[in-house]
């Protein structure tokens, strides 16, 4: 009876242990979010009923706290009629008719002389077009998320993960199996496999949103961060011939707008001490071929890693 009683308190004793030293890593490692000094943030992005705008040949620039687009693409995103005539570009939708001129203020909409806070203009050989004002004499309503660095145009409604056209549904086969190693555990419930690229965010997965993600630098320290509307959101990094590296976040950091941004670590001492990685040091963010969603879904959940 002692002995089962001794082997029982070693067990606890080295459950305890291993919690204890978790909780080290994690307090040793923990950053400083409240403070804040963050270097990075989101990129800015341009979103018509909720889908991002994939501009051909240029981004959209911020300028005084004004966006500017590519003019072909906002009119196709708009499913406007765009026409050309020298250095002025139109724009006809439902009745409504905008002309502007490249280099200049003044504008005619719908046969009226208009003055705009900001000139269409030539950006690397381009032209750039005021997003506000072309999208709102279109008649599609236009809101800036200041928490995202996004222009929400038009719907605000975010689709679910198995509505998106373009994320990839897979077999849960041996190549993303082995990929586990024996951390079999978080392909618990899994049925198959979604993945999805940034260009596919935002999206509904599980109860939850995902905004987006981006990198940023603690220093020399490199971590991620990603905007959901709620949850713990725990992830993990996975690459070919590694174990998974596990991630919890630091504590999230609430919006004003209710969501919430956590902070994940790239490097962590937790590869060390659960996956017995003596080089964890050596892993880098453009490593990792998939960053996966630890969420309730029968999905195994992969974002294709945009920062290799």
């Amino acid at each position: 009876m002692k002995k089962k009683l001794s082997s029982k308190l070693e067990k606890w004793s080295v459950k305890l242990l291993v919690m204890a030293l978790l909780s080290i890593v994690w307090i040793g490692f923990y950053i400083p979010v409240e403070a804040d000094s963050a270097v990075g943030s989101p990129k800015l992005a341009v979103l018509v009923d909720g889908r991002k705008v994939r501009f051909q040949g240029g981004e959209p620039v911020s300028e005084n706290g004004r966006v500017q687009v590519p003019l072909r693409g906002i009119g196709e995103a708009l499913k406007a009629e765009i026409g050309f005539s020298g250095k002025t570009v139109t724009y006809r939708k439902d009745g409504k008719l905008i002309a502007l001129t490249l280099g200049s203020k003044e504008a005619v909409v719908n046969g009226k002389n208009v003055t705009m806070d900001t000139a269409a203009k030539a950006v690397k050989g381009r032209t750039y077009v005021p997003l506000r004002f072309v999208s709102e004499n279109l008649g599609v309503p236009v809101n800036w998320d200041g928490v995202g660095n996004w222009v929400w145009i038009g719907s605000k409604y975010v689709p679910d993960i198995t509505e998106v056209e373009s994320v990839k549904k897979l077999s849960l086969n041996n190549n993303f199996i082995n990929m586990f190693g024996t951390k079999l555990h978080l392909l618990d419930g899994k049925k198959d496999v979604r993945i999805f690229t940034i260009d596919d965010l935002p999206l509904r997965i599980d109860h939850f949103i995902v905004y987006d993600i981006w990198p940023v630098m603690f220093g020399d320290y490199q971590s991620i961060r990603i905007r959901f509307s709620a949850g713990l959101g725990p992830i993990y990094y996975l690459q070919q011939g590694e174990l998974p590296r596990y991630r919890n976040s630091a504590d999230p950091i609430k919006q004003s707008d209710k969501t919430i941004i956590r902070t994940y670590k790239t490097t962590s001492e937790y590869d060390q001490i659960v996956n017995n990685d003596v080089h964890y040091m050596q892993f880098k963010l453009n490593k990792a071929e998939y960053i996966g969603f630890q969420m309730g879904t029968e999905s195994l959940t992969l974002l294709q890693n945009p920062f290799k």
